[in-house]
């Protein structure tokens, strides 16, 4: 949902606020989250002025390098990674950026998007397990990790549907080739977007910031990443086999008409070439004068016709 949601502990409850300015009457330790989702800029100023942080500009965070998107400082922890959204069969990559002071998590993004909206469920069910932004933070890398890997999986489910197609039909279709262009795409952008949270996961893992209980999850989430890297890549090479596998069926298709052309212009060489005889404007050839001559040549030229579609048969050339 678009907007701005703020989640706070009220006994042992967490509560939802869409008013800003709650962050002026409760103290900010009851603060847990806030959650900004197309938000305008004017709405991001005034959380700037009250929290004390500056937020990136979405051209600002396309601009960081990869190994740059996780910094920290003595007040707080900036980190920025991509999210995909599948829309029309098509991956879109969406800039989320992280920023984490006082125990407070404060997450911009411009879309809805599935993982936010599952931790934002975990949190409800279960408040007690979720008393700082550290730990939803945590929670969000890992919902979007075991989301990458559902996305893994369909493609991995398109890549055995596709060999299939490929071993039982007896025709090669072009339009595979763009389906395995289009498979490859789209497993190198999830394989980028993985390997982009593996750095920010790393780094956190690395900062005496993090609280020790976090960490634990985190390098199950790293070990996680680390399995859909090798599995990103062994999709990689069904897909170089399978476009290896299409590249010979076409080449075995383009054989079989080079060998029927080559076949057929044998097979009426010797025709041709007995009729070019005859066909020459001289006053003396042999048969030419005589009355069954003209039956005799294509008697003759049918006969080295016959004879020459019988060899290819014997050698199995046809």
């Amino acid at each position: 949902m678009a907007g701005i949601t703020l989640y706070y502990h009220e006994k042992d409850e967490v509560k939802v606020s869409k008013d800003l300015d709650l962050l002026r009457l409760r103290p900010m330790s009851d603060f847990v989250w806030i959650d900004m989702n197309n938000v305008s800029r004017s709405t991001e100023e005034k959380l700037e002025n009250i929290l004390k942080i500056y937020i990136l500009e979405e051209w600002e965070i396309e601009e960081i390098e990869s190994s740059s998107r996780y910094s920290e400082s003595e007040e707080y922890i900036v980190a920025n990674s991509n999210f995909l959204q599948l829309k029309q069969d098509e991956f879109r990559e969406e800039n989320v950026s992280f920023i984490l002071k006082n125990n407070i998590l404060v997450s911009v993004r411009d879309c809805n998007l599935r993982s936010f909206s599952e931790t934002e469920r975990k949190v409800m069910a279960s408040p007690r397990h979720y008393n700082s932004g550290y730990s939803i933070l945590v929670t969000l890398m890992a919902t979007r990790i075991d989301y990458d890997a559902d996305l893994i999986e369909n493609i991995t489910r398109e890549i055995s549907a596709l060999s299939r197609s490929m071993t039982t039909s007896k025709e090669v279709d072009e339009e595979l080739i763009h389906l395995i262009k289009n498979l490859q795409e789209k497993s190198m952008t999830l394989l980028e977007t993985i390997i982009d949270k593996q750095r920010v996961i790393s780094s956190m893992l690395k900062s005496a910031k993090f609280p020790l209980d976090e960490k634990p999850i985190l390098s199950i989430v790293i070990k996680d990443i680390n399995s859909l890297i090798d599995y990103s890549k062994f999709n990689f090479e069904r897909l170089e086999y399978l476009q290896n596998t299409f590249l010979g069926l076409v080449n075995i298709e383009q054989n079989k008409i080079i060998k029927i052309f080559t076949v057929i212009t044998i097979i009426f060489m010797p025709s041709t070439l007995i009729a070019s005889i005859y066909g020459m404007n001289f006053d003396h050839l042999p048969g030419a004068h005589i009355f069954s001559g003209f039956y005799l040549t294509i008697a003759f030229m049918v006969l080295v016709l016959a004879s020459m579609l019988w060899f290819f048969k014997r050698k199995k050339w046809l």
